[in-house]
């Protein structure tokens, strides 16, 4: 049996939470109401998984999960508002050490147990079975709680940053990167060791809601030195930019008067997850000759991305997966593996400075 811990001030969202776990048939369910009921709960019922509200009485939800990631480290899946508050604070407790989100019902909650129901159990269920280790993510906590942000012209490795827009083929290159749970404390880890004067675009898949990915990108640019931006309409990919998918859609690769460009296109039905990591493997492809493409695939449930990337090798293109000692889900790059269709496994440390080294060699 699974011991899952509801922690939220709602009684409406306890009972709602409560029913859909109930009908499953391993799971144990306890819940509290705030995070001093929930601490002393984790003491007594010693959850496996942990869902947990953010905004409660007593003590908040950030407050709270600090102290299980402490104290009883368990995997601890936040209950989110699909608005841009609630995408900064989930964010925040992301890099302080949550594995994963779920969309928190709005308006008339019975009215979404059908469609979120199954999603629901999906995450947590996967979440349940997440080690975690209290090494896990550490130098990203540490870096939360300290509030450290390095200025940009000290984390950058050389001097002004490159601002050209990618056209010719002879020196073009673009880093592909697909993500999912887990993904958002390990763009930052990755994209915090290269410069700003970084030689390649690099366009990124990470599977969130809308509401999430321009809170995401802001985040991001904030956190590293390299210029990061959420993609909405038609943008000329620049050297030394990071441009991540909008939510709930997919990014792809195109060409405008040769120029490469990412273009947000609506979510294509095929695939489950968005923004696709596939779509926008294929798109490149299409548009780039492999050889001057790096995929990188890191952490997240299922399998987008794997089979894209691992058609990529084959073309001649070099891809990273994330190794399973770092990855909080290692479902996404293991399948990769399983493919044959990593050139590289690396833990999430080591990815930025293969990123350089690849760089350098080109």
């Amino acid at each position: 049996m699974i011991r899952l811990l509801i922690v939220d001030d709602s009684a409406l969202m306890r009972r709602f939470l409560g029913r859909i776990f109930e009908a499953e048939t391993d799971f144990e369910i306890g819940s509290a109401r705030d995070g001093t009921e929930a601490l002393r709960a984790m003491a007594e019922f010693r959850p496996h998984v942990v869902t947990l509200d953010i905004a409660m009485p007593n003590m908040d939800g950030l407050a709270c999960l600090d102290r299980i990631m402490v104290e009883h480290p368990c995997p601890v899946v936040m209950v989110s508002a699909l608005t841009e508050h609630g995408a900064d604070e989930t964010l925040r407790a992301l890099q302080m050490g949550a594995v994963d989100f779920i969309p928190k019902p709005q308006g008339t909650i019975s009215l979404h147990a059908d469609d979120l129901g199954p999603l629901i159990v999906e995450r947590v269920r996967a979440a349940a079975s997440i080690k975690v280790r209290t090494s896990r993510r550490l130098a990203e906590r540490v870096r939360f709680r300290t509030e450290f942000k390095m200025p940009r012209s000290l984390s950058a490795r050389s001097g002004a940053k490159i601002s050209r827009i990618v056209t010719g083929l002879a020196d073009e290159c673009v880093v592909l990167i697909g993500a999912s749970t887990g993904g958002p404390p390990a763009l930052d880890a990755v994209l915090s060791a290269l410069p700003k004067d970084f030689g390649w675009p690099i366009v990124i898949a990470q599977h969130m809601p809308a509401s999430f990915t321009g809170p995401l990108s802001r985040r991001l640019d904030k956190l590293c030195a390299l210029s990061v931006v959420e993609v909405t309409g038609p943008t000329a990919l620049e050297a030394g930019h990071v441009y991540i998918g909008r939510g709930d859609a997919d990014i792809l690769l195109t060409r405008r008067n040769r120029a490469l460009v990412a273009i947000s296109a609506p979510a294509d039905p095929e695939h489950r997850w968005h923004p696709s990591v596939d779509r926008l493997v294929r798109s490149a492809i299409d548009h780039v000759p492999a050889e001057r493409l790096v995929g990188v695939l890191m952490t997240g449930m299922g399998n987008d991305g794997a089979g894209a990337l691992a058609e990529l090798r084959k073309l001649g293109g070099h891809t990273i997966a994330e190794a399973e000692q770092s990855a909080v889900v290692w479902g996404m790059p293991g399948e990769l593996v399983k493919l044959g269709g990593a050139a590289d496994v690396i833990e999430l440390h080591g990815i930025g400075e293969r990123l350089l080294e690849l760089a350098r060699w080109q």
